[in-house]
């Protein structure tokens, strides 16, 4: 299963009121494990920066200037997130502003319904708690001192481990729970695993296992994915 954990910066809160996205940043996940394949692109707003925003994520007039308009990256990023599912931290308005940036290009709209909401997710699992997504930094243990301003490809690298986190960690549907029906009880609760004969060799190839520790490294030495190396 291939999703795309994502996020944007822009210019204020409101497309229908002339704000833009200013930075995209995407981070692949493939059966809930990094690539290491990433996607950012800063853009030039073809606006001035309102001063809260730039409070935000420090992006300035000066440093957008000669970056590309949406519409010169518009086919990268599509090509990009091909048909995965999106992972994105308050998706709605993540999703308002990217698909308001492709209509106005001609390009194809983002269904709604292929955006997974990470606040929703953690608003139902902890209900009446902060949600934000430092505050589930905080609560998971994972280190975002980097995150001095936001930034759309930091902040999806972090959105990657407390996505894991929310869904049970890195194999989140590997339950091993009541049985199904049926069968002897006693010998069902008196089973325990035997060890293999053979370890299973590795599924993975030399560049896959080099990107994902590339990945983690960047993510620094307190890191919850290094305690488990």
């Amino acid at each position: 299963m291939r999703e795309i954990v994502l996020d944007t910066e822009t210019t204020g809160f409101e497309p229908a009121e002339g704000d833009r996205i200013v930075e995209i940043g995407a981070v692949e996940l493939l059966n809930h494990m990094p690539t290491g394949r990433t996607y950012h692109q800063y853009i030039n707003p073809e606006r001035s920066m309102p001063k809260g925003a730039f409070e935000v994520h420090g992006l300035g007039d000066d440093f957008l200037r000669d970056k590309p308009k949406f519409a010169a990256i518009a086919q990268d990023f599509l090509d990009f997130i091909g048909d995965a599912r999106l992972v994105i931290h308050n998706a709605a308005f993540d999703m308002k502003f990217l698909n308001a940036e492709l209509g106005w290009v001609n390009k194809p709209r983002i269904p709604n319904d292929r955006a997974l909401d990470t606040l929703a997710i953690a608003r139902k699992r902890f209900p009446g708690s902060p949600a934000s997504l430092d505050a589930l930094c905080r609560r998971f243990g994972i280190d975002n001192g980097a995150r001095t301003l936001h930034g759309a490809l930091l902040d999806s690298e972090i959105l990657a481990e407390v996505y894991l986190e929310l869904i049970g960690g890195r194999q989140p549907d590997f339950a091993l729970g009541v049985a199904q029906g049926g069968g002897n009880d006693a010998a069902q609760s008196e089973w325990r695993p035997r060890p293999r004969s053979a370890p299973l060799p590795p599924r993975i190839t030399e560049e896959e296992a080099a990107a994902h520790a590339e990945f983690i490294g960047k993510l620094g030495d307190d890191a919850l994915w290094k305690r488990f190396g």
